[in-house]
């Protein structure tokens, strides 16, 4: 079996995950500073979804580092199709989470001050911009592990 940098149990995956979980907190932490994101429903939408990512990333988290320092991972083919099909799921939530988070944001600072102020639309832009960069790890996570999968 060959290795593929990023793939699950290497120490460029461990980095990914580790991304994925400080970008996920910050997009939850930069939503949660103000409670007037539930009026919304993209930003309830985008804290549900990053309170998703964050277990699952620790929970790879802690396989990806057994694995690195332990240094055995028994590869099954079985594990690592559902690894990657829940990185695909999230990704994809990730990406429309973000996505409806940056065009409502924008939306609210097109129709004026009086439905978001400039300190508060500035904190869910910079959610939106942690969502997208923990999606782009997610992503580039699950295709890592794609491409190890016919290898095995």
């Amino acid at each position: 079996m060959e290795e593929v940098p990023g793939a699950l149990g290497t120490s460029a995956s461990l980095a990914l995950r580790l991304g994925q979980i400080v970008f996920s907190c910050a997009s939850l932490f930069f939503m949660c500073l103000d409670l007037d994101f539930f009026s919304y429903t993209a930003f309830c939408y985008l804290v549900t979804v990053m309170g998703l990512v964050v277990p699952w990333s620790v929970t790879l988290v802690m396989v990806d580092a057994y694995s690195v320092f332990i240094k055995f991972l028994d590869h099954q083919k079985r594990i690592l199709l559902v690894i990657i099909v829940g990185d695909w799921v999230l990704s994809c939530l990730s990406l429309a989470a973000a996505s409806a988070t940056a065009s409502v944001t924008d939306l609210l600072l097109d129709v004026g001050r009086s439905y978001c102020p400039a300190k508060q639309c500035s904190r869910y832009q910079l959610s939106a911009a942690m969502a997208f960069l923990s999606w782009f790890l997610s992503f580039s996570s699950c295709l890592f592990n794609l491409w190890l999968l016919p290898s095995l």
